[in-house]
């Protein structure tokens, strides 16, 4: 089974690059989700971000509160290593457990969608690593389309890798500028070739 680390910016598309692979039949699951899940009342990942921060990040249920968290993260590089040493190891965990179910199920490709996954410098994880990327404006814009605020998005993505690294740090590369047809042509390429090999 082939093992994809699909990665990109804020707002850059992966999760619509992701939906779009799963259409082409590979197993997707998405590291997101797993953040979202350790930070359930009692998860190791709430445990671990209330003794980093203390109580003031926790929601009424005692779980962790994503924006809370995502203001004082993003505004304080050393708080947001800190969490990342933390976190990254249990979403490793379970990233591999995934993959483990879905080589047992017979998939012939399985996807890992991880905003983090270069930051995080977890490329030895995958086969292969896609990168999803696109023009900062567009992305700000996209942002703002969903209910962010610009200025929110601008902050987030300087607090990520440049695009001109990540590049080079990728083994496959769909630039997402146009419309959503080109972007299904360019995964379809990128599939077709995942599959041929």
């Amino acid at each position: 089974m082939l093992r994809i680390g699909l990665t990109g910016g804020l707002a850059s598309g992966k999760s619509t690059v992701a939906r779009l692979l799963a259409d082409r039949g590979a197993v997707v699951f998405d590291a997101d989700g797993i953040v979202r899940a350790l930070y359930e009342r009692d998860a190791e990942g709430a445990r671990a971000a209330r003794e980093l921060f203390g109580e003031s990040i926790l929601n009424a249920e005692g779980g962790v509160d994503r924006s809370r968290i995502a203001e004082r993260v993003f505004s304080d590089p050393a708080a947001r290593h800190a969490l990342e040493e933390r976190i990254h190891p249990l979403v490793g965990r379970e990233i591999a457990r995934k993959f483990e179910e879905a080589s047992a199920a017979g998939a012939a490709v399985a996807v890992s969608e991880a905003s983090q996954l270069l930051e995080a410098r977890t490329e030895s994880r995958y086969d292969r690593v896609l990168l999803v990327i696109a023009p900062e404006a567009e992305r700000v814009s996209r942002w703002e389309k969903k209910g962010g605020d610009a200025e929110d998005a601008r902050r987030r993505i300087a607090s990520q890798i440049a695009p001109p690294v990540a590049v080079d740090r990728a083994s496959d590369v769909i630039v997402n500028d146009g419309t959503l047809e080109d972007l299904e042509s360019k995964v379809d390429a990128v599939y077709r070739e995942w599959v041929r090999k």
